[in-house]
């Protein structure tokens, strides 16, 4: 169970909810809910001695300046999210949406916002429920926050526009009627603390993190299985030599390479000394994402476990603090950060593909890895035609790596004259993590079908290759056959591509 009550969330709680692995609740305790009532408590005794509150008794953004009557300061909320229902692009994943609401209830959950109860009740009841918005990712600056994405959150908590249930797209009213559940009337100030806030950017840096950490040890499994495959040097991952250069991630790296090859006596190329860098200096590029992935993880979870709207209300000390916390710059660096390490992965094992495939550098492999035999042979292209994709997937993927962070535009009015694209930044991260897996499913592909061959050619004893390596070569089999003869492989590549964002191909550790 995932308890809301201000206290500290981690990256694995919320990809947890967001893939229902586990259940949300709000806690019960008196203190907690105590702080939240004291928010909306204080905001409801100033409105009634007539303070000014930006967005309750203003206009938002440039139209601070305008003040609302008296009588129209419950409409305003509605207005927000109405005039914001303008997104476009793909909607986001059901699991990305399931992220969002977590994400931003763990926010309003820090008690610096002047919510309700009853708000925060609708956002557990969608989780509870699984009623989950449809989210349009086009849209945000990424300051005031994720104003145009979330105002689909706060419609749906309304009872309008669409949502996700039970496997189909449904009209928010029609859910709520057929549960018995109760549209929400915003409060004043309530439509700001669900919109002005970085709930979409940091529910997908979630996402992305894992995705990331689990693609660093895929990437060290191809490099092991592409050393055997190449006649590579084992001895290029010594623990002596990584202990000269204390970096972190390599050392991980190349511990694990060690395990992989069981490098107690390092088989050594007669023909070659020093290998290409593509498989030498495989754990200094996979080892930069590792240690890059530990650095996000204190941006991304500082960014989940705060109060990131504006104003921030201090009920306790009964303040009204006007501020920027719906800047993503920490999310916008991070995912920036990421993309690029990410790239570099995928550049490096493209590199790796380009060896093995090519019979100038293979060391005695068949050209493009074909198991064809006899006059089949001149036939058969094996995987010439993916090597072409990994090439296109890598080259898409290295192009996405501009930081979105520094094309911040001024807009609305030059009220939001300096913005950190962080969503955008998010969703370019994403896109790289699909086409550098695109590119570890070929390349592992790649990587089993050269051990494959290797063993068939006598180069080497299948007892001796390692139990690990073993394993991967057979979960790899269960979908894709060794390749004796020319096939398509689009399907049998896409399924493997999902079985790694699935995380169901055991590696060095256990992943939820």
């Amino acid at each position: 169970m995932v308890t809301f009550n201000g206290s500290r969330l981690s990256i694995e709680d919320i990809n947890a909810l967001a893939l229902q692995q586990q259940p949300a609740q709000l806690d019960t305790d008196a203190a907690f809910r105590q702080r939240i009532r004291r928010g909306s408590e204080f905001l409801d005794n100033l409105l009634a001695e007539d303070g000014e509150i930006y967005g309750v008794t203003t206009g938002y953004g440039d139209s601070c300046t305008v003040t609302i009557p008296p009588e129209l300061v419950a409409e305003l909320p509605k207005h927000l999210y109405t005039f914001h229902g303008c997104g476009m692009g793909a909607i986001l994943p059901v699991e990305s949406g399931r992220a969002v609401l977590a994400t931003r209830l763990a926010s309003l959950c820090q008690g610096f916002s002047g919510v309700s109860e009853a708000l925060l009740e609708q956002l557990e009841r969608l989780l509870q429920h699984d009623i989950v918005p449809l989210i349009p990712e086009e849209g945000s600056v990424g300051a005031s926050g994720d104003l145009t994405p979330l105002s689909y959150v706060a419609a749906v908590l309304c009872g309008e526009r669409e949502v996700y249930f039970k496997g189909e797209v449904r009209a928010t009213a029609e859910v709520f009627a057929e549960l018995d559940i109760q549209p929400l009337t915003l409060r004043p100030k309530e439509g700001l603390a669900i919109m002005n806030g970085t709930a979409v950017m940091t529910a997908i840096a979630c996402q992305a993190f894992s995705r990331a950490r689990y693609l660093e040890q895929v990437a060290t499994r191809i490099t092991a299985l592409a050393t055997i495959a190449a006649k590579g040097n084992a001895h290029h991952y010594n623990e002596i030599l990584f202990s000269a250069k204390p970096h972190a991630g390599p050392q991980k790296v190349a511990s694990w390479l060690r395990d992989d090859l069981e490098t107690g006596k390092p088989p050594r190329n007669p023909n070659r000394l020093q290998d290409r860098y593509s498989l030498r200096c495989a754990p200094h590029v996979i080892g930069v994402l590792s240690e890059t992935l530990d650095w996000n993880r204190t941006l991304i979870e500082n960014e989940l476990n705060s109060a990131n709207d504006n104003p921030i209300i201090d009920g306790e000390g009964e303040h009204v603090l006007h501020g920027g916390h719906f800047y993503g710059g920490h999310i916008a660096m991070a995912m920036d950060t990421l993309k690029n390490a990410v790239a570099n992965v995928a550049d490096l094992l493209d590199r790796q593909m380009a060896m093995l495939v090519d019979t100038k550098f293979n060391h005695g492999l068949p050209s493009n890895l074909s198991g064809a035999e006899g006059p089949r042979k001149a036939i058969s292209h094996g995987l010439k035609a993916v090597q072409i994709g990994v090439s296109a997937w890598t080259a898409e993927a290295l192009k996405h790596t501009m930081p979105a962070s520094v094309f911040s535009r001024s807009t609305e009015c030059h009220n939001q004259d300096k913005v950190s694209m962080g969503t955008i930044a998010a969703r370019d991260c994403l896109r790289v993590l699909q086409l550098t897996e695109q590119v570890a499913a070929a390349c592992l592909l790649a990587a089993v079908q050269g051990l494959e061959l290797r063993i068939k050619q006598g180069d080497i004893e299948e007892e001796a290759v390692s139990a690990t390596l073993k394993a991967t070569l057979a979960a790899v089999r269960e979908s894709s056959p060794f390749l004796a003869e020319d096939r398509p492989l689009e399907r049998e590549l896409r399924q493997l591509v999902d079985r790694l964002q699935q995380q169901r191909i055991a590696l060095y550790e256990s992943h939820a």
